[in-house]
This record gives C-alpha cells, sequence and structure tokens, in this order.
C-alpha cells in the first residue's frame, strides 16, 4: 500500500476543466471545477497507479497535498457509511466557482457587497407605489415588517419604552407612516386630512394595533395647525393636533395629504405620531420631512438625503 496514489482530487481526464476525487483505492462520482494552477497527475481509472505516479504526485503537491490527506482522512474516519457525502466534498460543490459569478480568478473574492442594492438609499424611506420619497432622519430607521401594513419609519428599537399605562405594549418617540387612500375616504385632501388626523391620535395615544390600551387614554385635543401645503411640487393639506393623554406627556399628530406623483393621482397620507416631553421629537421635524419629500427619480432623492436631516 506504500505505493498507492493518496485520497485526493486529480484531473478528470472524462470531463477536462474538472476534477474527480480518488479515495486512494477507486473514483468516486463526486466532481468539481479545477480551482487549483499546479495539478498532480491522475492515477489511472483502472486502478490505484505506480509508484513513480505517487512521486510525483507528493513532489508537486508538498505541503498543501499533506493538510488534504489529513483532512479527508478525519472525514472518512468519522463516516458512518450512511451514503452521505463528505463535508469537504459538499463544501466544495455547493461553492460557486469563479466561472459562475464572474467575479474573476480564483482565490479572488470580488468586491464587498453593496448594502445598498437594488438602488435603495438607506437614508430614504422610498414608496414605489406613489412615487415618492421620504428622508429618514438621524436616529430613525424603516419598519421592515409593519404590523399595520403601511410603509413605516420611526425612532431606532433602541428608544422604545413600554408605553404609559401598560407593561406590554412598546412605543416610539416618533413614528411615521404612508398609505394610499381608499374608496372610503371623503373626496379632497382637506377632508382626508381631518378624517384620518382622528385615527392617527387614536393609534399613537389611545390604542395599538391590537387593542390594548395605551397612554393611559386621549383626554383631549386641541388643533394647532390646519391649511394647504405645497408637497413635491402638488398642492396638499394636513391637520395637526396637540393630544394630551392620560398617562406621560402625550404628544403630536399630523395628517398630510396630497395627490400621488404616478398613475392616477390617488390622495396619499402621509401620518405623523411625535411624543411631547424632554424625550419627544422636535415638533419642527414635521415641516422638515413634509418639505424633503420629493418625486421618486428626484436627483435631489440621491446621495444620502437621511443623513443631512436631523430630529
Amino acid at each position: 500500500m506504500s505505493n498507492a496514489t493518496p485520497p485526493g482530487w486529480y484531473p478528470d481526464t472524462a470531463a477536462p476543466g474538472n476534477e474527480r476525487w480518488w479515495d486512494g483505492t477507486a473514483w468516486t462520482a463526486h466532481t468539481r471545477s479545477c480551482v487549483t494552477v499546479i495539478q498532480p497527475s491522475a492515477p489511472g481509472r483502472g486502478g490505484g497507479g505506480s509508484g513513480a505516479t505517487a512521486a510525483r504526485t507528493l513532489a508537486l503537491v508538498a505541503t498543501g497535498m499533506a493538510l488534504v490527506v489529513v483532512a479527508v482522512a478525519g472525514v472518512m474516519l468519522l463516516d458512518r457509511g450512511d451514503g452521505a457525502e463528505p463535508a469537504a466534498t459538499r463544501t466544495d460543490q455547493s461553492a460557486p466557482s469563479p466561472a459562475d459569478t464572474g467575479d474573476g480568478a480564483p482565490g479572488d473574492d470580488g468586491p464587498s457587497p453593496d448594502p445598498t442594492a437594488g438602488g435603495e438609499d438607506p437614508g430614504v424611506l422610498v414608496d414605489q407605489l406613489n412615487g415618492i420619497t421620504l428622508p429618514i432622519p438621524d436616529g430613525w430607521e424603516r419598519v421592515e415588517h409593519p404590523t399595520d401594513e403601511m410603509l413605516t419609519m420611526r425612532t431606532v428599537d433602541s428608544e422604545a419604552y413600554y408605553c404609559p399605562g401598560t407593561s406590554s405594549a412598546m412605543c416610539y418617540h416618533g413614528t411615521v407612516t404612508i398609505r394610499t387612500a381608499g374608496g372610503a375616504d371623503p373626496a379632497t385632501p382637506e377632508a382626508i386630512a381631518r378624517k384620518d388626523v382622528v385615527a392617527a391620535a387614536d393609534r399613537a395615544y389611545e390604542e395599538d394595533i391590537i387593542g390594548r390600551p395605551i397612554h393611559g387614554g386621549i383626554m383631549s385635543h386641541r388643533q394647532i395647525a390646519a391649511g394647504p401645503v405645497s408637497v413635491a411640487g402638488r398642492t396638499g393639506y394636513q391637520v395637526r393636533w396637540r393630544v394630551v393623554t392620560g398617562k406621560g406627556p402625550g404628544g403630536y399628530v399630523q395628517s398630510l395629504v396630497f395627490p400621488s406623483a404616478v398613475g392616477s393621482e390617488s390622495p396619499v397620507v402621509v401620518r405623523y405620531a411625535f411624543d411631547a416631553g424632554s424625550g419627544g421629537v422636535p415638533l419642527a421635524l414635521m415641516d422638515t420631512l413634509t418639505q424633503g419629500i420629493r418625486p421618486l427619480g428626484d436627483s435631489e432623492t440621491g446621495g444620502g438625503v437621511g443623513s443631512s436631516v436631523a430630529p
């Protein structure tokens, strides 16, 4: 057995450009693309090869082949004979070759992954349906899977807190959502805004989405702003309330409604909810965000818009 060719990957004469696994006794069904520049001579397909072949092989691969032999021997000792493919083989076959990925020469990992792949700026909330974008302020983040299925951004999770009056519901100092007005909504932006601000207040300071009471409920409210507003070159309408709650400092809610930038120009509803008090979000950020709304594709939305918007 001292003259037998050791187990390893060798050129597959039946498939140029590939290697086949030699288990020390016979060829196996496991193959892979060639990934090394210098390959040892392959043993004859009918047997284990000659002593001269083994010597040439060991001289070419040196330390690298010794490491492969040790690794494969360990795998073979652990193999329980259940027909499973050796771990080393599974890894080689599952990993894409340079030819598959187009990343260049073997050993070249290619460029680092782009966190903004897909064209979406991490500092911008993109509403593809309505053709608009909103800047995401510092200390805020988009919600990937909102429970109410509305496009949402809010203050970061690390600043979330238990809503006053409950020990189970989580609240956030600032939340902004976007939806498209439906058939049940009134016809004009002003009428939609005046109706929606009631729902905005209830959702932020009366009950959460599953009906749990929060903030001790709304005790009173007063309108502090209402009127037409220009949004992304279109005329809309906004209504803003100051809400007083049974527990905690309460907050501010606003409903902004304007025509969509695409399609049938259905009304878009942007809903704001900002906590009041020392831990809340500056009220001026509502106006800053409204002014930052842009049509999708506007050159001003590129380049990390959100990074320049501070709460």
